[in-house]
């Protein structure tokens, strides 16, 4: 895969040489893996429109979605090498290239709300987060919405005993996969475009997901029960290739900043409408039963979850930790 990967940023480099290249319009490749009516689908296409818009057709922005072009273990390793441009990786994503810092998004329940998660993504320490990534040849320009997970299975998940012994499909991450085997399930990582036919074969028993990703994977149809658990957050970074984004000149680049400003703005602002969308569309279809957890059910997921924090302390990094707490708990006290 890497040859065929470093193959396609070899044609994209030779297609830039020549006398025409001053004149030919920059085009940045867009790729992600889901659907393009998802959050991150219309905030990806809400760039290109005005990116295209401010910089009267001197940029142009190729949006590819549901893994077209790659999946997501193969994506942020085209970027690196320059086969596409622009990424929209989920923060997990991050661990296996050496930034381990952003699954601390991942831990359970760490984020109450959405105020509490833009003190974090729009101050100090969201901003030095990004830097981290310089480091890996990219740029971090945004943070970008999904929304919060549910639980779905073929049975009802209601306390911690429901999930021993179950599969479930996760993100490459390693807090997730501490936050299951806490549980005691068994985490399996897989790509999101395997995971309806996993779940519709059987080779996983669940998964947790964001409604918007739920539904336009139809995911709903395939299990059983959807449990209403808002456990965790899923939310992307907009990364390009910094070598790229360098190289672009100084003026273009600050209208493509205001395009992606905007288009954050745009995607952020639609993703709890599409969520909301979806869990009624859900609802409607009669395909998967809704079970909402009662204040005691609720309390003991969280209890028997509070020790992954300190399981993946040394990997994720206990000031880190402490800081995003200060953060997220401090805000509803």
């Amino acid at each position: 895969m890497r040859k065929l990967i470093f193959a396609a940023a070899s044609v994209a480099a030779l297609a830039l040489i020549g006398p025409a290249a001053a004149q030919a319009p920059i085009i940045i490749k867009f790729s992600h893996v889901v659907a393009p009516n998802t959050p991150k689908g219309l905030a990806a296409e809400k760039f290109k429109e005005l990116a295209e818009k401010y910089t009267d057709g001197k940029v142009k922005v190729e949006v590819y979605p549901n893994s077209q072009l790659y999946k997501d273990k193969e994506e942020l390793e085209a970027l690196q090498l320059g086969a596409v441009q622009m990424l929209a990786p989920s923060n997990s994503k991050f661990g296996p290239i050496g930034v381990k810092e952003f699954e601390v998004f991942d831990l359970p329940y760490i984020l109450p709300d959405l105020a509490t998660l833009r003190k974090v993504t729009d101050g100090p320490l969201g901003a030095r987060l990004l830097k981290l990534l310089d480091s890996k040849g990219m740029t971090g320009l945004a943070y970008w919405d999904n929304g919060f997970k549910q639980m779905t299975a073929n049975k009802k998940l209601l306390t911690p005993a429901d999930y021993k012994g179950m599969k479930f499909r996760i993100q490459s991450s390693k807090v997730l996969e501490a936050q299951f085997r806490t549980l005691g399930a068994i985490p399996q990582v897989m790509a999101f475009s395997e995971v309806y036919q996993a779940l519709q074969t059987g080779v996983v028993d669940g998964q947790e997901n964001t409604p918007s990703n739920i539904y336009t994977q139809k995911m709903h149809e395939v299990q059983k029960y959807t449990t209403l658990t808002n456990h965790g957050y899923i939310g992307y970074v907009v990364v390009v290739n910094k070598k790229f984004w360098d190289g672009i000149p100084a003026d273009t680049r600050g209208l493509l900043e205001k395009a992606m400003k905007e288009a954050t703005a745009y995607g952020n602002g639609q993703s709890a409408k599409e969520n909301d969308d979806a869990l009624a569309e859900m609802k409607k279809s009669g395909k998967t039963e809704f079970v909402t957890l009662t204040p005691e059910q609720d309390a003991g997921m969280r209890k028997a979850v509070e020790s992954v924090y300190t399981d993946v302390a040394g990997r994720v990094g206990k000031p880190l930790i402490d800081e995003f707490l200060k953060e997220t708990r401090g805000a509803t006290n």
